[in-house]
C-alpha cells in the first residue's frame, strides 16, 4: 500500500514538471523574436591608443544588451578614426546602411562621444534614425533623446575644440625650446634618446647646399630638380624631384629656398590646418606674419647666412617676372 502511494506522488510530481519544462522551452525559443535587435558600435580615435578598446567596448555593450533584454545581432567598429568627422569612417557608414534596412530597432555604444563629436553629424545621425524608429542607447547615459544629443553634442564640440588648443599651447612651448613640433625636414633626423632634437644628416646636407648655390647661380628650380632625377638622388617626399618642392610658396613660407630652419632659425606657426567640413581633408592656410614664432638654433644651420639671403633675392627678383619669361 505504501508504496502505490508513494508511486501516485512521484508520479504527481511529474506531471507538475514535465509542463512546467514545455513552457520553459517554449518561452526560451520564442524570446529571440520577442526580444528587440541591436547593433553594436565601438570606436577608438588613434593609432597610438589601445587596440583593445574596440574589444572592451563591444564586450561592455553585450552586456548591456544582455541585461535590457536585448537581441544583439550585428557589431559594428572603426579603428583609429576621429570622432571629429563621420567621412573616412566605413563602419559607422555600412551601420546607417543597415538601418535603413531596418536590420535592427536599437544602436547600443558605450558613450555617446563613440558617435560624432561634431554637433552637426550627430544631430543629424539622430534625426535620420529617429525618422527610421531606430533607438540609440548609451550604456553610460541610457536612451538618447533629442535634450541629450544637444548637450553632449555641445560638450564633445567643445571638447574637440578645447584639446586643438592645448596641442598648439605644447607645440609652441616647444618650439621655444628650439625643439620639433612635429614632422620630418629633409637634412634632418630625430636625435636618439632625445626627443625634439633634430641630427644633421650630412649626405642630405650636401644636397641642400647644392640647390643652394645653383640658384644663386642661376640655374632654374625646374633645371635644378631635372638634375637631382637624372642623377637618382632620393627626393623629401614621393618618387621626384619637383620644382615647387624647392622654390615653395614664399607666402606660406614653404619649399626648400624659404625654409630658414637651414640657416638656424626655426619659425613656426606659418599656416595652419582646417578640416574642409564637405570632404573630410585637412588644408593649410597662411597665417599672418604677426602669429608666427621664431627661435635660433645655430645648431641646425646646414647653409650660410649669405647663401641663404642671396637666394632670397634673387627669388624676390624673379617674382616681379612671370614664370614664362
Amino acid at each position: 500500500m505504501s508504496q502505490r502511494i508513494a508511486r501516485f506522488f512521484v508520479l504527481r510530481a511529474l506531471s507538475l514538471v514535465r509542463p512546467r519544462e514545455k513552457i520553459m522551452r517554449k518561452s526560451a525559443l520564442a524570446r529571440p523574436q520577442q526580444m528587440k535587435r541591436a547593433a553594436i558600435y565601438a570606436r577608438f580615435s588613434t593609432d597610438l591608443q589601445d587596440e583593445r578598446s574596440i574589444e572592451d567596448q563591444v564586450s561592455l555593450c553585450k552586456k548591456y544588451a544582455e541585461r535590457k533584454m536585448l537581441h544583439v545581432v550585428a557589431v559594428f567598429h572603426d579603428r583609429a578614426r576621429s570622432g571629429g568627422s563621420i567621412l573616412g569612417r566605413d563602419g559607422l557608414l555600412v551601420l546607417m546602411d543597415k538601418a535603413r534596412e531596418r536590420a535592427f530597432e536599437v544602436i547600443v555604444v558605450e558613450a555617446l562621444d563613440r558617435l560624432p563629436r561634431d554637433m552637426e553629424d550627430l544631430a543629424g545621425i539622430h534625426k535620420r534614425l529617429s525618422f527610421l524608429g531606430i533607438e540609440i542607447r548609451a550604456v553610460h547615459e541610457g536612451v538618447v533623446n533629442t535634450v541629450l544629443i544637444g548637450l553632449r553634442g555641445l560638450v564633445g564640440q567643445l571638447y574637440r575644440e578645447d584639446t586643438a588648443h592645448k596641442v598648439r599651447r605644447g607645440q609652441a612651448g616647444r618650439v621655444g625650446k628650439g625643439l620639433s613640433a612635429g614632422g620630418l625636414t629633409y637634412g634632418y633626423v630625430p636625435a636618439p634618446c632625445d626627443p625634439g632634437r633634430r641630427m644633421i644628416v650630412e649626405a642630405e646636407a650636401g644636397i641642400l647646399r647644392r640647390i643652394f648655390r645653383d640658384y644663386v647661380d642661376g640655374r632654374t628650380p625646374r633645371d635644378i630638380a631635372h638634375d637631382l632625377n637624372a642623377e637618382r638622388i632620393t627626393p623629401p617626399r614621393g618618387r621626384a624631384w619637383k620644382a615647387s618642392t624647392i622654390n615653395g610658396n614664399m607666402r606660406r613660407g614653404n619649399g626648400i629656398l624659404n625654409n630658414e630652419l637651414y640657416v638656424g632659425r626655426l619659425v613656426w606657426n606659418k599656416v595652419r590646418m582646417v578640416k574642409n567640413p564637405d570632404t573630410g581633408k585637412r588644408i593649410s592656410r597662411p597665417n599672418a606674419e604677426k602669429d608666427w614664432q621664431a627661435t635660433d638654433i645655430p645648431d641646425s644651420a646646414i647653409v650660410s647666412r649669405d647663401l641663404f639671403e642671396a637666394a632670397q633675392k634673387r627669388k624676390k627678383a624673379r617674382s616681379v617676372t612671370h614664370p614664362s619669361q
